[in-house]
């Protein structure tokens, strides 16, 4: 990656679950663009790996490791960012992952779990950044200036039209389109452009497709991920373009929200599935 001034340049953007696949090809386009970058992921390792890759190529990143759902991570998240740089710019809440069962299977603590990374860590690094952005929207206000900033929530066509087998994970991403709704409302006058993509089929590490019974492990529970080969090549053949996107496809769909083509949007889901859609 070449350093290079873009349409982002001295712009901040927190990027959470950046340590691999979209979120990472997120972190490298936005610092493509100029932004710094507070980068995330819930193990130190792959996070430090992308300031690494950020730096050596003249950015500008700073990692802060760690699980989104944890008591104090949003403040703590934050505060990473303005301390070193004094700015909030860029919100991109991308963490997650699935935990999927059909309902009859599927456990409280499954249904908890999908609530707790996709909505409720969101809502608590927003609701960290709040005072910061009420507070330096006033400044501006007052000196006679427009200056905008991003929020980017990740949802799924899981969330505007449901799953089989992700009853939760469904239930999660389309409260995500609530809490985008929400604040683009709250936030409007602030300058505050709130959107959210939902992606479709992207090829990452939980949606590999493999026959290799694999997994990870979040919060002390051990969740199954890949695709079957044979439901991904079915997956594959539903998509009109014929093929899974790339996480530099998907990053690409969240960078259209955060650059400044998009000051006059907000409230708005963007689909990005190569021509998969809900319906």
């Amino acid at each position: 990656m070449s350093k290079f001034t873009g349409k982002l340049t001295g712009k901040t953007a927190y990027i959470t679950g950046a340590g691999n696949g979209i979120g990472r090809a997120v972190a490298l386009k936005l610092a493509r663009e100029g932004a710094n970058i507070v980068v995330n992921d819930l193990e130190e390792a792959p996070a430090q790996a992308v300031v690494d890759e950020i730096t050596a190529a003249g950015g500008n990143a700073i990692a802060v490791p760690g699980s989104v759902t944890e008591e104090g991570f949003a403040e703590r998240f934050i505060g990473a960012g303005v301390s070193e740089w004094n700015a909030i710019d860029i919100i991109v809440n991308n963490a997650g992952y699935t935990w999927d069962s059909l309902i009859g299977h599927m456990t409280d603590d499954q249904f908890d779990a999908m609530m707790d990374v996709h909505v409720k860590a969101p809502f608590r690094i927003l609701r960290a950044a709040s005072g910061f952005i009420k507070g330096a929207a006033t400044q501006e206000a007052e000196a006679g200036q427009e200056v905008f900033r991003k929020v980017v929530n990740i949802s799924s066509i899981a969330g505007t039209g449901g799953n089989v087998g992700q009853a939760n994970y469904s239930s999660a991403k389309s409260a995500v389109l609530g809490l985008t709704k929400t604040l683009a409302k709250e936030w409007g006058r602030f300058k505050v452009n709130v959107n959210c993509v939902a992606f479709g089929y992207i090829e990452t590490r939980l949606t590999e497709a493999t026959n290799e019974k694999k997994s990870i492990t979040v919060d002390g529970n051990t969740v199954g991920i890949g695709i079957p080969e044979k439901v991904a090549t079915g997956f594959a053949a539903m998509v009109p373009l014929g093929r899974p996107g790339t996480p530099e496809e998907a990053a690409d769909g969240v960078y259209l929200f955060c650059c400044p083509e998009s000051n006059y949007v907000s409230g708005q889901t963007l689909t990005v599935g190569g021509g998969l859609s809900s319906t």
